[in-house]
């Protein structure tokens, strides 16, 4: 059984036992976010990441969900990509087309891929004119309070370091504040050159949720959920606090395991 809790301005904790309540509950989320943006707008606009948060969507691709799920009412895109060829196995559109969006019945033009062919700066500009494309047309959402899209949900996973996305610890990008999406070619994790959501982007979605497993990545859950001070104010992932959104976090019992429960109110 899970234990939620809201964890002071941190958003909501979804502690799970094991992957498979997790990857359950988030399937379960995800079609209950989808269900009520289809019927308010008409579409569900779904910004993704790569790594495990893809094998733990999977549930998605399984009964029920996989009629239930109107899925030709969503618009997918990455909240960051690495620049390589789709083909290539550090693709995080391979990950998703491989795992996911080959077993549901998705519009191909639904799915807002990069170009793969051009530099990590072009590659950066082209994906947010075409964000931008649409949402003039108001298939994306817009922030009422900034020009910022406003993504229906967008699904972070987070590294040991406290990286989401493409946003790594120290980075100049993390101070980007115009641009909805800018290039990095320095990443300290391979391969050096990707694409990502700047955080005013992250911020503005009406749902943000942070999936987050293992025992690798508890001392940054904790770095980044807990009251620890000012030092880590500049973590990535402490970084992500939507504005007029949601913010989930979906941890397992091992992510969660040094987290300060008594932070906890029910």
């Amino acid at each position: 059984m899970a234990h939620s809790g809201v964890h002071k301005d941190r958003g909501e904790l979804r502690i799970h036992e094991n992957l498979d309540e997790l990857g359950t509950d988030l399937a379960e989320y995800i079609a209950e976010l989808s269900e009520a943006s289809v019927k308010e707008r008409g579409v569900f606009t779904i910004a993704i990441s790569g790594g495990s948060l893809i094998g733990l969507m999977g549930r998605l691709c399984e009964a029920p969900y996989n009629k239930t799920v109107d899925w030709a009412k969503w618009y997918i895109f990455w909240a960051d990509e690495r620049v390589v060829a789709k083909t290539h196995a550090d693709s995080n559109y391979k990950l998703a087309k491989d795992g996911l969006l080959s077993k549901v019945p998705v519009l191909p033009s639904h799915v807002n891929s990069i170009n793969d062919s051009v530099s990590a700066e072009e590659a950066a500009d082209d994906y947010e004119f075409h964000v931008r494309q649409l949402v003039k047309t108001r298939t994306i959402n817009v922030s009422d309070i900034s020009d910022c899209p406003k993504f229906d949900l967008i699904l972070l996973g987070m590294g040991p370091d406290g990286h989401v996305a493409s946003l790594f610890p120290n980075h100049p990008v993390l101070d980007e504040k115009d641009e909805w999406v800018t290039f990095i070619t320095d990443s300290p994790k391979s391969p050096p050159e990707r694409i990502t959501f700047t955080l005013p982007v992250i911020n503005s979605a009406s749902n943000v949720a942070v999936v987050v497993t293992g025992e690798s990545k508890a001392e940054a859950v904790h770095l980044a959920t807990d009251d620890v001070g000012a030092d880590c104010l500049s973590l990535p992932a402490r970084l992500v606090r939507p504005v007029r959104g949601k913010l989930v976090w979906f941890l397992d019992k091992l992510a969660a395991s040094k987290l300060d429960g008594s932070q906890f109110s029910e």
